[in-house]
């Protein structure tokens, strides 16, 4: 079987931009959110604000490396970057006074990785 590589323009920027981030900063997290990205799109992650959640509390900066999408309820503030959002996902995320960003976003503010969690 042959391997296939992603077609997606954004996603090809990403990838050379989390590599970059990985090998300047000494961050391993941004090499395993690049290879997690970098998965068949049958195979991405779709993460539930529920999830998120879950295992977050106040404060916290998560990356997923997918999609995030609206089922539940999100009951404390945190940072959730990830390379796509549902639109209700964003409401919701903003009904809780939470912010949605890009990847591409929290590689400038933590280019070292450091307190960031990934959510899959």
């Amino acid at each position: 079987m042959r391997r296939r590589y992603p077609q997606n323009p954004r996603l090809i920027k990403l990838d050379r931009l989390l590599r970059k981030a990985a090998n300047e900063n000494n961050a391993p997290i941004w090499d395993r959110v690049r290879e997690l990205l970098l998965k068949p799109r049958r195979k991405r992650i779709a993460v539930n604000i529920s999830r998120i959640n879950r295992y977050t509390k106040d404060g916290d900066i998560v990356v997923v490396p997918g999609k995030v999408l609206s089922c539940g309820k999100l009951n404390h503030s945190v940072t959730i970057a990830a390379f796509d959002f549902s639109a209700k996902a964003l409401e919701k995320i903003k009904q809780s006074n939470s912010k949605a960003i890009l990847i591409e976003d929290l590689l400038k503010k933590r280019p070292d990785g450091s307190e960031v969690k990934i959510i899959v």
